[in-house]
C-alpha cells in the first residue's frame, strides 16, 4: 500500500497534533536590535527634532534660574501651591533637566545612528552601475519613441552610443550595455546630490547639535551695569551674575577690561505719534585686551555686540543712575556714589532702593522713584513725562532701624525690607517725603543725617557670553540650509535608451523616464531629451511634438489590462 505524503502549505508553520503554533521568540539581542532600528529611523529623528522643541517652550514661559534667579524665587514666593510642583519638574532649569538632556541625547544618538548607514548605503548606490534596462519601458512615466530613416548610416550600436553622449551631456551618469546584441541599451541616472543634500542636512544638524553641546560645557555668560566711568575687569569678581558651563575653570577667563565713557540715547522729537520713543543706544567704550594691551576706543550698539577677550559684550538695557551722598548721624559720609535705578516705563520713571549700611545710630534706608523730567499733577503727585533729564527729581521715603544685612542671608540689592525698620520720612508722616533736585540736600529728621542729589549719570546693562563654538554653529547652520534647499529642489531620476535594427534598414529607438518621488519637471526633462535626440540624427518633429505633446507616447491606458510601472523593473 502506498503512503501518502501531505504536504504543509509554504509561509505557515507546522502545527503538532494536540499543540498551538509555537512563535519564534525575538530574543534579548533581538529585543535590542529591533530597539536600535526603532531610534536610529529617520521617523523618530524626526520625532524627537519635535519633541526638543516643544520641551524648549517652558524655558521661554516662565523664569529660568540661570537668567533671573530673583524672578524664580519671586514666582516661588508668589505661587506657594503650583511653584514647588513646577520645580520638581524642573521648569525653572529646563535647559540643564535631566529630561531635556535625554531627548537631546536621545536626537543626537538618533541621527548619528541614521546618517552614517544611509551615507554607506548611497555611496555603493553612487558607484554602482544604473538599474538593469526594463523590458518595457512604455510602461514608465514618460516614453518615447524616434525612427531613423534608412541610408542615414546610423545604426542600433551608434545610435546607443549617440544617446550616451547627448545623456552623459546632460549630467547623467550613464552605462551602455548588451553591445553583443541585437537590441543594446543605455541606462542613465541622474539627482544623486538629492540625497547628498538630504545627508549633509541630517549632518549638519548633529554638527549644531555637538556644537550646541559644547559651547555648553566650556563657555559661560555673566550680566553687569556699567555707570559711566566705572571699569569693568573680566574676573569672576566684576560679574554681578555668573553661568558657567559644565567643565568651565577660572583659568579659562580672558585678562581684559572695558570703561564705559559715556552712554548716549537719542529719542524722537520730530514726530507727534511717537514723540519721546527712543531711537539709537550708543556706547562709547574703552576696552584693553590683555594686561599689557593697548587701550581702543570702540562703539557697542543694540544687536552690535563688542568682541574682546575671546567675548562678546552685548548692550540689552539702560537707565539713570542719580548720584547721591548719604550722611548718617554722627556726621560721617556712609554712602555716595551712583545708585542703579530700575526703569518702570517709557518715560524712564525709576524704582530708587537705598541702602547706608554702616550709618550710626541706626541704618538707614531709603525707597522711591527717580523722574527723568517731573511734573506735578492735580493731586500734587509728581510724575514722569519724558525719558530726557530736563527736571530730574528723586522723590523717597526713609527707613531707619536693621537691614537685615548682618544674619548672613542674601538679600536683593533693588528691594528694601522694612519689616524691622522704622519710616521717618514719607508722605503720610509730619516730616513728608523727600523730593530732591541736582544739587539740593534734605536733612533726615530726629539727627539721622542727612541725604544729597549730587548730580546723574547713565547705566548701561551688559551681558556677557563667552561661546567657543559660536562659529561652527553658524557653518553647521549654513549647511543645513544649502542640504534642505538641495533635498528640497534637486530631483532623482533614470533614463532607459533601447535601439535596434529594422529589417527594412530603419534604426528603431525608445526610451523611457522614471523619477523616484514625484517630480512634477519629469515631462520637460522627457521634452528636452526627446530634441536632442531628434536633432542628433536630423530627424523632424512633428507638429504635435514641437508644440511638447508626446504623439509617441504610448502607456498602459491604452492597454488595457496593464498597470504602469512605478518601480525599478
Amino acid at each position: 500500500m502506498k503512503e501518502t505524503v501531505v504536504k504543509e502549505p509554504q509561509g505557515k508553520v507546522p502545527k503538532a497534533e494536540g499543540s498551538e503554533v509555537v512563535l519564534p521568540q525575538l530574543g534579548f539581542f533581538g529585543m535590542i536590535r529591533w530597539a536600535w532600528r526603532q531610534l536610529t529611523s529617520m521617523r523618530t529623528a524626526l520625532f524627537l527634532l519635535l519633541m526638543l522643541a516643544v520641551a524648549a517652550v517652558p524655558g521661554s514661559l516662565f523664569p529660568q534660574r540661570s537668567s533671573a534667579p530673583s524672578e524664580v524665587t519671586q514666582y516661588l514666593k508668589d505661587n506657594p501651591g503650583s511653584g514647588p510642583v513646577m520645580d520638581w519638574f524642573k521648569l525653572f532649569d529646563v535647559y540643564s533637566s535631566p529630561w531635556f538632556a535625554a531627548i537631546y541625547l536621545l536626537l543626537f544618538t538618533s541621527l548619528i545612528g541614521c546618517v552614517f548607514p544611509r551615507a554607506k548605503i548611497h555611496w555603493k548606490a553612487m558607484r554602482s552601475a544604473p538599474p538593469r534596462t526594463p523590458k518595457r519601458l512604455s510602461r514608465l512615466a514618460e516614453y518615447g519613441t524616434v525612427t531613423v530613416p534608412a541610408g542615414s548610416g546610423v545604426d542600433a550600436s551608434i545610435a546607443v552610443a549617440d544617446a550616451a553622449a547627448i545623456l552623459k551631456s546632460r549630467g547623467y551618469r550613464v552605462d551602455v550595455r548588451d553591445l553583443d546584441t541585437d537590441r543594446p541599451s543605455v541606462g542613465a541616472e541622474i539627482g544623486f546630490l538629492k540625497e547628498v543634500g538630504n545627508l549633509v542636512f541630517h549632518t549638519a544638524m548633529i554638527g549644531v547639535l555637538a556644537a550646541v553641546a559644547f559651547s555648553g560645557m566650556f563657555g559661560y555668560s555673566g550680566q553687569r551695569v556699567l555707570v559711566e566711568g566705572e571699569t569693568f575687569v573680566n574676573t569672576l569678581s566684576s560679574y554681578d551674575t555668573f553661568t558657567p558651563g559644565a567643565n568651565f575653570g577660572d583659568t579659562k577667563l580672558s585678562p581684559y577690561s572695558a570703561t564705559l565713557d559715556k552712554l548716549v540715547v537719542k529719542y524722537d522729537r520730530s514726530t507727534v505719534a511717537h514723540y519721546g520713543q527712543p531711537l539709537d543706544f550708543n556706547a562709547t567704550v574703552t576696552v584693553k585686551d590683555g594686561v599689557d594691551g593697548k587701550a581702543e576706543t570702540r562703539t557697542l550698539k543694540v544687536n552690535d555686540p563688542l568682541a574682546v577677550g575671546g567675548t562678546n559684550l552685548y548692550l540689552v538695557g539702560n537707565g539713570y543712575a542719580p548720584v547721591v551722598t548719604i550722611t548718617d548721624g554722627e556726621g560721617k559720609v556712609t554712602f555716595q556714589g551712583p545708585v542703579i535705578t530700575i526703569p518702570t516705563d517709557g518715560a524712564y520713571t525709576s524704582l530708587v532702593v537705598i541702602k547706608a549700611p554702616d550709618a550710626k545710630p541706626k541704618q538707614l534706608g531709603f525707597v522711591g522713584f527717580f523722574l527723568p523730567t517731573a511734573m506735578v499733577g492735580d493731586d500734587g503727585v509728581s510724575y514722569g513725562s519724558d525719558p530726557d533729564p530736563m527736571n530730574p527729581q528723586l522723590n523717597l521715603n526713609a527707613y531707619t532701624g536693621d537691614l537685615g544685612l548682618d544674619n548672613g542671608v542674601p538679600r536683593n540689592v533693588y528691594t528694601l525690607d522694612t519689616s524691622k525698620m522704622t519710616e521717618i520720612n514719607s508722605r503720610n508722616l509730619d516730616a513728608g517725603g523727600i523730593v530732591l533736585a541736582p544739587g539740593q540736600t534734605a536733612k533726615l529728621p530726629d539727627n539721622n543725617g542727612s541725604i544729597s542729589f549730587d548730580g546723574i549719570k547713565r547705566f548701561a546693562a551688559l551681558d556677557i557670553r563667552h561661546d567657543p563654538a559660536q562659529g561652527y554653529v553658524l557653518v553647521f547652520a549654513v549647511l543645513a540650509l544649502l542640504g534642505l534647499i538641495g533635498s528640497l529642489f534637486l530631483n532623482r531620476r533614470r533614463v532607459w535608451v533601447r535601439t535596434g535594427n529594422h529589417p527594412d534598414g530603419r534604426t528603431m529607438v525608445e526610451f523611457g523616464l522614471l523619477a523616484r518621488g514625484e517630480d512634477h519637471r519629469l515631462a520637460g526633462e522627457y521634452e528636452a531629451i526627446n530634441k536632442a535626440l531628434h536633432n542628433k540624427w536630423l530627424v523632424p518633429m512633428d507638429d504635435t511634438e514641437q508644440n511638447g505633446e508626446q504623439t509617441s507616447r504610448t502607456t498602459a491606458d491604452s492597454a488595457p489590462g496593464t498597470t504602469p510601472a512605478t518601480k525599478d523593473q
